[in-house]
């Protein structure tokens, strides 16, 4: 076994992987960005190295870099994680050139596996079913549009050499498709270095099912059971569980057994994972094999009691699997859900910005949560957005269902745009609980999951303003403490009036809705007037924010941040944001920007028009880059561009105006 490890990756992975090598007595060398100088993964491991600047091109995936820390750290092996450098068989095949282990399968496994098209024509000599589809070399956008034709429509059109939903388009019809080959092909481009793409057909529900393989280097290979990955935004998986609910046994055999011929035909060795599209019929079809540990890894090792990372460095450390496949067995039920910091309302925008207020429920046998930030970090555009994975056992789906709901209840987000209110109504929602899943789940029920504002319940009200005063009334408190006088009557904070009742009121905004609330000081506590009406309002709050609050007649628990002028309450698993406004400000307010702004920091890769062009509403103007994905703007109405602010390369930060618009008027 090996006695030190460089961990190639950032973030939760690389806490996930540091903390089984230290189990395992293994010494852990961490490599970071100058971003990431005071990250988790620094501070976990035995020592950690910087490589250089925050983008990855000159950092995290610097092969040169990495090697040369490993050599100077007396590291013997090297593991990749996922994402960045875990599927590049050149850096695979420099480790060993440096007399490293790459703690991953063989070069010719991954270089097999690179390509889609290339393991597509691998698989299907292999006897491995596949969707109908164009795998050819021939690149040229007249014969792919060809291909799309005989195929039929809708088609997908995929990156032959990534994943991740990068470089993926669903094609409808015809007039569409130059435009999503044109996007696609740039996308997979600047993700992967490489423009090549395959064409498929779109099949219309089908679910995303994989198998979790392991094989060593003595020709043994197992499967460790399936994963259902159907509910997805972007072609990105947003939940997964294991296994996969109402999976015929028959059909999860006949799976495996496609999986492990999948694997040997290309001499694998470690952990790989084999992607199906699953049809109700049960007839399943190859979609691509990923030749690393996958994110959603977790579930696995919950259904089946291993630990995945211990058995990839016992693999590659020359072991055998420490398991065959008659020693194997499922048991209970696991699901994961991925908390990214986005914005679910803006089409899953990645917002960037300080986690100003993190807290996870109590981890235990039932609930594992796997994160690479802490309070107090921030997250930047240069990488993903991912907080923090949470996952939930039990020993049957419902149970599993029920604990997932109460984690994500129990999760609190502030300082930045997130998932958990989405990830919280999909959980909720009676088609997830009845197992009615495919890759359409998310767009079929997105009313449901995305409805538009809702007017802030008094319920919520009520405790926003009983925090906000119990939060003043502390701070006039504290201060009073520090004060030459402490017993002043002048330092509290009660509304006192001679021969009146102490009158005042809040001013908040929730979204575009101004608030103002009437109240009057009580001496146990507060009369608060609401939309519903008058209402008396007690309770206390913690310096770590937890109110317990009475307002009427109800007392609930909930959780209170305020960072400035923005304010958060988490209650029955929503986070509720809300601005405290001055009544009488002092600055003036800043002009907005006019035309189409940035909605992130990012790049722009493509300027779409000309200045003096009328455009349509929803006409493609510019194109984004921003954490490795693109992001179309579009003419906000009819009206023609005034002029252009930026170049195709131009670094732009959040709220830059990109294009000048004057809008028709009707």
């Amino acid at each position: 076994m090996f006695s030190k490890i460089l961990i190639a990756n950032r973030g939760e992975i690389a806490c996930r992987i540091i903390r089984t090598a230290q189990r395992m007595g293994i010494a852990t060398v961490a490599v970071h960005s100058d971003a990431d100088a005071g990250s988790a993964h620094v501070a976990l491991a035995d020592e950690a190295w910087a490589i250089g600047p925050a983008p990855s091109r000159e950092s995290y995936l610097r092969a040169d870099k990495l090697i040369e820390v490993a050599r100077q750290s007396g590291a013997e092996a090297i593991h990749p994680g996922y994402g960045f450098l875990s599927e590049n068989a050149d850096f695979a095949e420099a480790c060993a050139a440096a007399g490293l282990v790459f703690i991953g399968p063989p070069v010719s496994a991954i270089r097999a596996m690179g390509g889609k098209s290339e393991a597509k024509a691998l698989m299907e000599q292999a006897g491995v079913p596949l969707v109908p589809g164009y795998h050819g070399t021939d690149q040229d956008p007249a014969v792919l549009a060809e291909a799309a034709e005989r195929i039929g429509y809708p088609v997908l059109i995929k990156a032959s050499a990534g994943g991740g939903g990068k470089g993926m388009r669903v094609v409808e019809s015809p007039d569409d498709f130059a435009a999503h080959l044109a996007g696609a092909k740039r996308e997979a481009a600047g993700s992967f270095g490489n423009d090549r793409v395959l064409i498929e057909k779109y099949l219309a529900r089908p679910r995303h099912v994989e198998i979790q393989v392991f094989a060593d280097g003595f020709g043994h290979a197992v499967s460790l059971f399936e994963r259902d990955c159907s509910i997805q935004r972007r072609h990105q998986k947003v939940i997964e569980e294991a296994p996969a609910p109402g999976m015929d046994p028959a059909v999860r055999r006949r799976m495996g057994e496609a999986a492990i011929a999948a694997a040997q035909a290309i001499d694998y060795r470690g952990a790989g994972t084999v992607e199906f599209l699953l049809e109700p019929d049960g007839s399943f079809y190859f979609m691509e094999m990923n030749t690393r540990l996958q994110v959603e890894h977790p579930v696995t090792e919950f259904i089946t009691g291993l630990d995945l990372v211990e058995w990839q460095l016992r693999v590659a450390a020359g072991q055998p699997l420490p398991l065959g496949q008659e020693d194997l067995s499922i048991r209970g039920h696991a699901i994961e859900v991925r908390l990214y910091a986005e914005d679910p309302d803006a089409g899953f925008m990645p917002a960037t910005g300080c986690l100003d207020h993190l807290r996870f429920p109590v981890t235990g046998p039932h609930l594992r949560v796997d994160s690479g930030v802490r309070q107090g970090d921030r997250i930047s555009v240069h990488y993903d957005p991912m907080i923090a994975k949470l996952i939930v056992w039990d020993e049957d789906r419902e149970g599993a269902v029920r604990r997932l709901r109460a984690a994500l209840a129990a999760t609190e987000v502030a300082g930045l745009a997130t998932n958990l209110t989405f990830l919280a109504a999909i959980a909720a929602h009676p088609a997830f609980a009845a197992a009615d899943l495919d890759t359409g789940f998310i767009e079929r029920h997105r009313a449901q999951l995305l409805p538009p504002p809702q007017p802030v319940p008094d319920a919520v009200l009520g405790l926003v303003c009983l925090g906000l005063l119990l939060e003043r009334r502390a701070t006039a408190e504290r201060d009073a403490a520090r004060s030459s006088d402490p017993y002043s009557p002048w330092a509290l904070c009660d509304g006192w009036r001679l021969n009146d009742d102490a009158h005042d009121s809040l001013h908040l905004r929730h979204g575009e809705t101004d608030l103002v609330v009437p109240l009057i000081y009580r001496p146990w506590g507060y009369e608060l007037t609401l939309p519903g009406g008058p209402v008396e309002a007690r309770g206390t709050l913690t310096a770590d924010g937890r109110l317990s609050g009475e307002i009427g007649t109800v007392r609930r628990q909930a959780g209170y941040v305020r960072r400035g002028a923005d304010l958060s309450l988490f209650l029955g698993g929503r986070a509720h944001r809300l601005t405290v406004v001055d009544p009488l400000p002092t600055d003036e307010p800043e002009e907005a920007a006019s035309g189409v702004v940035a909605p992130m920091p990012g790049t722009v890769i493509a300027v779409l028009v000309e200045a003096g062009a009328r455009v349509t509403q929803g006409q493609p103007l510019v194109v984004m880059e921003a954490m490795k994905m693109e992001h179309t703007l579009k003419a906000p109405a009819n009206g023609i561009v005034s002029g252009l602010h930026f170049t195709v390369g131009a670094l732009v930060d959040e709220g830059e105006s990109l294009v000048a618009f004057e809008a028709e008027v009707a």
